[in-house]
């Protein structure tokens, strides 16, 4: 939960900032009721908005939709690509088990790109979306962003980037992580 009168920096800078880094949700509480306050938070990332004063009992049920729709985000056991072991909750890569001790790194771009298709196994998961859960709301319509990540993404990670096996394309639709 967050308010957005912070005594040092906006709320609004806050959100933003932690959604670089992580998906947590985000439920903000404020006492600015107006629709450009509440725009302004849910654009920059929070999950969702209550207005000051407030019934305890809304609250709750709004932390738990909240709760419901972001569960997909826990960080999945490691999984493997090619040759290497990508464990997303200790945000590393290695040679799978037998390959030796060499590890991959990777931008923290790379990362949430790579945390998204991963947690996400099997399920086409959208440009739109990713580039939303990636980059924020004003990339949307950004696809180039993703076709340079994603080349990127195979050629560090598949064993033939040309015919990738595990982080598909599906052509104007989105991405798939294959496992």
């Amino acid at each position: 939960m967050l308010d957005l009168g912070l005594p040092d920096i906006d709320g609004v800078d806050v959100v933003r900032r932690l959604r670089e880094w992580t998906p947590v949700p985000i439920v903000v509480l404020s006492g600015r009721s107006t629709s450009r306050d509440k725009i302004e938070a849910l654009d920059a990332g929070a999950d969702d908005y209550v207005s000051k004063p407030f019934h305890l009992d809304e609250l709750v049920a709004r932390i738990r939709a909240v709760s419901r729709r972001t569960s997909g985000t826990e960080d999945p056991p490691p999984v493997r690509i090619g040759a290497w072991s990508v464990d997303v909750a200790a945000a590393t890569i290695a040679r799978a088990a037998g390959d030796g001790d060499e590890r991959l790194r990777l931008t923290p771009t790379e990362w949430r790109l790579l945390a998204v298709l991963v947690r996400s196994p099997g399920r086409l998961v959208s440009q739109r979306e990713l580039l939303h859960r990636v980059w924020g709301p004003r990339y949307e319509d950004e696809t180039h962003y993703l076709r340079q990540y994603m080349a990127r993404l195979r050629h560090k990670l598949e064993p033939d980037p040309a015919r990738p096996r595990q982080l598909l394309t599906e052509p104007g639709m989105g991405y798939r992580f294959q496992p």
